[in-house]
């Protein structure tokens, strides 16, 4: 299938502070990649270098086949982010929304385009309101659909769910479910361990600045110690994984 992602050695310091301090990982094509980590493990900082918004100070880096050092232009051509707050212009409407990122594209036909957008994240309805009228979870849609437009070949998701409810985290799922169906490279932040587990084909533990365990969701669940069978064995959750992965390396 081949790699959409590769990163060796990766390290970056905010003058005293070592955020990142060799990080090493693959993500495969038309895959959904989780980078789970605590708050100031180096998630964001990790996701800014891989989008060309930061540069790391040693390491290599590629995304789509391109080094983000020699060729930052061409990385970008094939890759959107979508960061942990919606982006939207709150004046427009979520359909002028869409027709600015398509023309700033340079897409032929961007009212088709916005149209298209409109209907397969279910906002056709709300396509005339203000941004500023929609609930969360539908900010959340057209802020996905905004990063969409020009079909991508790799998306950032940074904590796509923070602050949603449990019904709009559920519609983000979905949406990243099919963004994977159809052929896109999905790499997802989080902090809800449920959301990596719901949707995940490989996992990586990012912890003080390195990557402590990676791997699918049944080779990590071997990490964790074996069950106490009482009367019925009690399958681990991610949750449970990660915190006796973190335990574990914070006790050595």
């Amino acid at each position: 299938m081949g790699k959409a992602i590769e990163v060796n050695g990766l390290q970056k310091s905010y003058k005293k502070l070592h955020v990142l301090k060799g990080v090493d990982f693959e993500v495969e094509k038309g895959s959904i990649f989780a980078l789970l980590g605590s708050n100031g493990a180096g998630k964001t900082t990790v996701v800014k270098i891989l989008s060309t918004l930061l540069q790391p100070d040693s390491g290599t880096v590629t995304v789509n086949g391109f080094d983000i050092a020699s060729n930052p232009d061409l990385v970008r051509q094939s890759i959107s982010l979508t960061g942990q707050f919606a982006a939207v212009d709150e004046i427009l409407t979520g359909r002028e929304n869409l027709i600015l990122i398509a023309k700033l594209r340079h897409l032929k036909n961007p009212r088709q385009v916005a149209d298209d957008m409109l209907k397969r994240f279910g906002l056709t309805d709300a396509a005339d309101r203000k941004a500023s009228t929609y609930s969360g979870g539908m900010r959340r849609r057209l802020d996905i659909a905004l990063s969409l437009v020009g079909k991508p070949q790799i998306i950032f998701l940074d904590e796509p769910t923070t602050g949603l409810d449990p019904e709009a985290r559920i519609e983000v799922w979905k949406i990243v479910k099919e963004l994977a169906d159809g052929g896109t490279t999905v790499f997802l932040t989080t902090q809800y361990l449920e959301e990596a587990e719901q949707l995940a084909d490989r996992i990586s533990i990012l912890h003080e600045g390195r990557i402590i365990a990676s791997g699918t969701l049944a080779e990590l669940k071997k990490l964790f110690p074996k069950t106490k069978v009482e009367y019925v064995e009690k399958q681990p959750t991610l949750e449970d994984i990660f915190l006796a992965i973190i335990g574990k390396r914070e006790a050595m």
